[in-house]
């Protein structure tokens, strides 16, 4: 996609000091608009002061009654750079959105917009601050044009990119690459490979598809296949070949797998991996197998949350499957999906013995209905449009237009009227006792009148949010139930009288106006309890200890619960325990703190005295105490009694430091100490770790890991200001605070001009700690290199060997006292074509005579804000990677990205050694790194003789950060 990188930089490259500029990437689904925004969103978000990707806008808003105001939550705070937005009212939270992007630099994108209203909502009418950037993608490429912003007197500038597809060559390599597994058609393949990637005319998501499918197929499944693409002609509409093509992987599923397809297409795009598995296994699906399959042919993706996400484009070629099983009459086919047609059939009683799930989500109704009657609204706009210009020319225009107006407004009203309808929805229960082979059914915000003993037998899942009643009427036929979702009801207690589900096995009452939750020992096969922002709930019973088969247990969030039951110490399987934000979570911890081990008896209803050796929660392997209010002495001594622990959540808790309990996790792989304010230090943590947050800790300095591990975890520390040294990774210091033994061992001369300088930088992959002040020059050091950058307009004279632009080579020279070399310097001069410009360190150097290449890209970026260049200054530590007399190389890169930064001068000179045996090494902790030159780079050789230097892979931004609870 080069041609479309190349035009999006340049148009982002452009400034403006006076207006922002709006881009706008449409085409068919499935194009590449989505992942070309991701790249650039992710290359140029640094260069501005706050930035947003909101991802699938479209779906969100279609699929959750909520997703609008969470989706001006998400931008807000991305924006505002605050985790948690405090605001549930949709205008307010445009306001806010308006006020804050009149105020910063802002780079968005809008990902997946199909309504301009969606725009209207999320950045408001009152325009962005000077510079901003906003990225839309969209199927409509008239859309953009249609919202608010362009009614204004002075709207912003418009450019639109239409993406058309791969060209020849690359649809080529996309197809070879997931048939074949490289670049190149495997021998005997080529011309079959030809065709079908021409086939699908350059459609990215069909040539992936059908790659897919065609893995380890012989010769003669390649012809079949092309015989069944061609059967209807050759090279036809582009978007009835991506179809047929993605028909074609569907097709080659057995029949297990297809109404897996569908009914995952239908009901549970976006849920729970786990979750779904669990509820279509006793469907009677092979899930385990079956979605592995799935993902295998590219028909599904798990999501970074291990949600299940499946492409537009396949989704709606699932449900349409489905719909081809009855066109007219939806209480004819296996699945009902559409609001509409499940309330229509359920209020003329037309339920079949075919349907096997149905949904019905009368708030997402009212909203399609809304939209229906705002694209009547937009219709009639453009109609006044075209009407003032016919008017004149023609009278008969006016009776036209007399007419269309009553159809509109007769149109609209009818609409609203049936949205206003929505809110007072009402059903009886005996309008499903036809149904006898429905298993899936949600019924949210649906208020069911009657008795339930004819309510279906056979369900499996049952989704009824916004539930009307106190209690569960005890007549409704739940033996079989697999999962119950009773979330945002009025329920105060599941039922009057307890009952016995023994399938039962994931429980949501989340947000619910529960006060007490009892009768767990009716609950055997209980795997999930959901109970988070239960904001009435006081108590939960003891009983709950007696859960064997519990899983995940999330109590966040429950402000009103001081005391969690202590038998939950006692679950024997619980692997995810979430204590978010709930009142009783440190109290909790100080009776495990103290208690030696209990036993819970059933017949006494309490906890009796059990031997010492017994461990507390052996299987949990996720623990979650977000804003628990927890300090390090809040914690027991240590936490070998969860052996099994790989991830810990201590967010927003007054801990100083690493409490000592954490170490004793010897399985610990994910830990977020983010928020953290008092945090100082995290020193040491597990050896296992291979995620750790510490972002928001505001008095953080030092991170500091062991030695014997084998490479660093991924560390996130955004908007940790204080944060100075990531050992083993990167470490700042500023010039002037180094001691002159080092600098000098360095070779770092005469640099006494620069200690009183100030500069702007921003690191390349946290964007978000880019200086808005200048601050002292720096000394930045990873993988063995020393650099610093300063304004000036020369490198320093004491490196002898320098050439005019970006490369120089030389012989490295003894030293007259034959001392070894040490390492290397290497000074540049960037020249920038304006002020406001950024420079980065680039540098490839090459042993000619070991054939060893090292590519650095160093973490830092700087800013050019005075009238001088910038310098960079580099010591490269070789140990024995140079000797005297080897050829080298030293190449400063470009990048035609950065808006004609230059290198008008280059410089190298080696370092020789200069101590006695006996004399202590000034540069010994910076040598006791393990990655660096002469170390072990491994993890970063891309070829024979051959590294690329660069920290991404331990630096991660949070939105790739794994939370603990997911």
């Amino acid at each position: 996609m080069e041609d479309s990188i190349y035009t999006i930089s340049s148009w982002l490259k452009k400034e403006s000091s006076e207006a922002a500029e709006i881009l706008t990437i449409w085409g068919m689904p499935g194009i590449g608009k989505t992942t070309l925004a991701e790249y650039m969103f992710t290359s140029h978000r640094h260069k501005f002061e706050s930035s947003s990707f909101v991802e699938a806008i479209g779906r969100r808003c279609a699929q959750q009654p909520y997703s609008q105001i969470d989706l001006q939550k998400q931008l807000l705070g991305d924006v505002l750079k605050k985790r948690k937005i405090e605001e549930n009212n949709a205008d307010l939270c445009t306001s806010k959105v308006e006020k804050a992007l009149s105020r910063k630099k802002a780079l968005l994108v809008l990902d997946d917009v199909d309504n301009f209203q969606q725009l209207d909502v999320l950045i408001g009418t009152k325009g962005f601050h000077p510079g901003s950037k906003i990225i839309v993608t969209t199927k409509d490429g008239s859309l953009t044009e249609k919202c608010s912003l362009f009614r204004m007197k002075f709207p912003p500038k418009h450019t639109k990119l239409a993406l058309h597809g791969l060209s020849d060559t690359a649809s080529m390599r996309l197809l070879c690459w997931h048939a074949f597994g490289n670049n190149d058609p495997k021998k005997g393949y080529e011309k079959e490979a030809e065709r079908v990637a021409k086939f699908c005319g350059g459609h990215p998501l069909a040539i992936k598809v059908l790659g897919c499918s065609l893995i380890n197929k012989d010769a003669a499944i390649w012809s079949d296949v092309l015989e069944m693409l061609e059967a209807k002609g050759y090279l036809t509409d582009v978007q009835e070949n991506v179809q047929k093509a993605l028909q074609i992987s569907f097709d080659s599923l057995s029949g297990d797998c297809k109404e897996l397809f569908k009914h995952i297409a239908c009901f549970f795009v976006g849920k729970e991996r786990e979750v779904t598995q669990t509820i279509l296994k006793e469907c009677g699906f092979q899930t385990s197998y079956g979605i592995n399959k799935l993902i295998d042919r590219c028909l599904l993706k798990i999501g970074g949350r291990n949600e299940l996400r499946m492409h537009q484009l396949l989704q709606e070629m699932g449900r349409d499957l489905v719909r081809k099983e009855s066109p007219e009459k939806p209480w004819k086919r296996s699945r009902v999906w559409k609001h509409e047609e499940s309330l229509d059939l359920l209020k003329k009683d037309k339920g079949t013995h075919r349907i096997q799930g149905l949904i019905l989500d009368t708030n997402l109704l009212r909203k399609e209905l809304s939209h229906r009657s705002g694209s009547l609204t937009e219709h009639n706009f453009q109609n006044d449009d075209v009407n003032k210009t016919l008017r004149a020319a023609q009278p008969i225009q006016m009776v036209y237009e007399f007419f269309l107006r009553i159809w509109l407004f007769f149109a609209r009203l009818l609409l609203m009227l049936s949205s206003s309808h929505c809110k007072k929805v009402e059903l009886r229960a005996d309008a499903l006792r036809k149904m006898d082979k429905l298993k899936l059914l949600q019924l949210n915000h649906v208020k069911i009148n009657g008795s339930y003993k004819n309510f279906p037998k056979g369900l499996r899942w049952l989704c009824m949010r916004g539930f009307h009643s106190k209690f569960i009427p005890y007549d409704l036929p739940m033996e079989n139930l697999v999962a119950l979702d009773m979330s945002y009801s009025n329920l105060t207690q599941l039922w009057k009288k307890p009952k016995h589900l023994g399938s039962l096995k994931i429980l949501n009452l989340s947000n619910s106006k529960l006060v007490r939750v009892e009768g767990f020992s009716g609950l055997p096969a209980l795997e999930r309890l959901y109970l988070t922002n239960c904001e009435s709930l006081v108590h939960v019973c003891e009983s709950i200890g007696g859960c064997d088969s519990l899983l995940v247990l999330d109590l966040s969030y429950c402000d009103k619960l001081s005391n969690v039951p202590i038998s939950i110490s006692k679950l024997k399987n619980v692997r995810i325990l979430s204590f978010d934000g709930c009142l009783g979570a440190s109290e909790f911890l100080m009776r495990m703190k103290d208690m030696k081990s209990y036993a819970y008896s059933s017949s006494v209803g309490e906890f009796i005295p059990k031997t010492p050796k017994s461990i507390l929660l052996p299987s949990l392997v996720t623990l979650s105490l977000v804003g628990s209010n927890l300090s390090n002495e809040s914690f027991p001594k240590n936490f070998s009694s969860m052996p099994m622990l790989k991830a810990l959540c201590l967010r927003k808790n007054p801990i100083d430091s690493l409490p000592d309990c954490v170490r004793s996790l010897s399985r610990l792989e994910v830990l977020d100490v983010g928020e953290c304010w008092m945090l100082k230090s995290v020193l040491y943590p597990p050896f296992t770790i291979k995620q750790l947050s510490t972002e928001k800790c505001l008095s953080l300095i030092k991170i500091t890991f062991h030695q014997e591990m084998l490479s660093p975890p991924v560390v996130y520390y955004d908007w940790s200001e204080s944060l100075t040294e990531i050992q083993g990774i990167i470490k700042f210091q500023a010039i002037a605070q180094i001691e002159d033994q080092i600098l000098c061992s360095l070779g770092w001369i005469n640099l006494q001009h620069v200690k009183d300088q100030r500069i702007r930088i921003s690191e390349s992959s946290l964007w978000s700690r880019a200086k808005k002040l200048p601050i002292p020059v720096q000394m930045f050091y990873e993988f063995g290199i020393f650099s610093t950058c300063f304004h000036g307009k020369a490198v320093p004279d004491w490196l002898h060997h320098k050439s005019k632009g970006s490369s120089i080579s030389i012989a490295m020279p003894s030293s007259s006292m034959n001392k070894s070399i040490q390492g290397i310097n290497i000074s540049f001069v960037h020249t920038f074509p304006g002020i406001g410009k950024q420079s980065r360190l680039k540098i490839k150097v090459q042993n000619v005579t070991i054939n060893r290449t090292w590519i650095y890209y160093g973490h830092i970026f700087s800013f050019r804000e005075t009238d001088e260049d910038m310098v960079w200054l580099s010591h490269w530590m070789f140990g024995n990677e140079i000797k005297n007399g080897d050829e080298v190389c030293v190449t400063i890169l470009e990048n035609k990205l950065y808006g004609g930064v230059m290198v008008r001068e280059c410089a190298i000179g080696p370092v020789y050694t200069n101590k006695d045996n006996n004399e202590e090494d000034p540069l010994s902790y910076y040598k006791s790194w393990k990655h660096i030159i002469g170390g072990d780079l491994s993890d970063f050789q891309v070829a024979s003789g051959e590294y690329f230097l660069n920290n991404f892979r331990f630096i991660s931004h949070y939105h790739v950060f794994k939370r603990p609870l997911n």
